[in-house]
């Protein structure tokens, strides 16, 4: 497993970081602690959790996924400093009017909540999980601050913010003396080019924010288990997912797909290996979220690391996932 600095940080994380948002909907707890038991084997230290999760499904209250992950870490087969957690705040966690959002309360309430279910001290990564227009960024950045200084979480980050509310975000922290964002975690795939590279990845790369790509494989259709005009396999995501089934419709991600296929066979490689190689290639990448709900994912996924495509190879997919054109 290969490390890198999580942007202006000094800390290291792995390469491949393990999302957990299958964890309590398609994949158990034991499934669970099996998929962590070989990452960690692998040299893996980075997993991303979100409070939420996996609050979609029925029954599920949300948090079910922080509780999978504090009791793998309540069984202590390996050391808390040794694990790099990052987790999420933003979104619905009760029926109240404060139980949402990115209000101090909201905030203060949740970090405390998801120390609990994780059976942590401290939360190494806290992330607002999508942008809070009813609340000022002064007031978000000074809860975050607090939680820093006080030791419940040591570093800051965002996802699916927009570029504009990133150096929004920034300029605040610089001004008011607050912590700082030092990630930034968006939709970002060789299908999916644009949202991210068109304004956000400058961003990162002139303020040294590190990023961390989620959906990295389409939500499962880069993996190659979709044939055009086939229905989904029963009990694939893609028979489920509105994500997944919005490839479907799109010629451009067949060609795409297609382009991954044929550089996985002269390699002898998934076309999933390819497609998280190509993000790997992206100096501004720092860590991929992967979200596998078996072993056989897992090891798949694995693949990717230390497997450097050609740059003629990292050409053919450009030109094929080109959003300029």
């Amino acid at each position: 497993m290969n490390y890198r600095r999580l942007g202006r940080s000094g800390l290291k994380v792995s390469e491949l970081c393990l999302g957990t948002m299958q964890f309590g909907w398609t994949a158990d707890e034991a499934a669970a602690h099996q998929i962590l038991d070989r990452a960690f084997d692998a040299g893996l230290n980075f997993i991303d959790t979100a409070d939420v999760y996996s609050s979609w499904v029925e029954g599920n209250p949300g948090g079910v996924a922080e509780q999978m992950v504090g009791n793998w870490l309540a069984r202590g087969s390996v050391r808390r400093q040794d694990v790099i957690i990052a987790t999420k705040v933003r979104g619905r966690m009760g029926e109240g009017p404060n139980d949402e959002g990115l209000t101090r309360h909201h905030i203060l309430t949740s970090a405390e909540a998801s120390l609990r279910r994780l059976r942590t001290d401290y939360i190494d990564l806290y992330q607002l999980h999508y942008p809070d227009e009813d609340v000022p960024i002064e007031e978000t950045l000074r809860a975050l601050t607090d939680l820093v200084r006080r030791g419940d979480v040591r570093y800051l980050g965002c996802s699916n913010f927009p570029s504009w509310r990133v150096v929004e975000a920034l300029w605040t922290s610089d001004r008011r003396g607050l912590e700082p964002f030092v990630s930034a975690q968006p939709h970002y795939n060789v299908v999916d080019r644009r949202e991210f590279e068109e304004e956000l990845e400058e961003v990162c790369r002139r303020y040294e924010i590190a990023v961390l790509p989620y959906s990295p494989l389409a939500g499962g259709f880069l993996t190659g288990k979709y044939a055009r005009g086939v229905p989904a396999p029963k009990g694939s995501r893609g028979e489920h997912s509105d994500e997944t089934q919005s490839y479907f419709g799109r010629e451009r991600a067949w060609q795409v797909l297609a382009e991954l296929q044929r550089i996985g066979k002269a390699c002898d490689r998934s076309p999933s290996q390819v497609a998280l190689a190509w993000l790997l290639s992206n100096p501004t990448v720092t860590s991929l979220i992967i979200g596998p709900r078996s072993l056989d994912q897992w090891d798949d996924n694995l693949g990717a690391v230390g497997f450097e495509l050609p740059a003629d190879q990292i050409d053919a997919l450009e030109r094929v996932s080109s959003w300029s054109d």
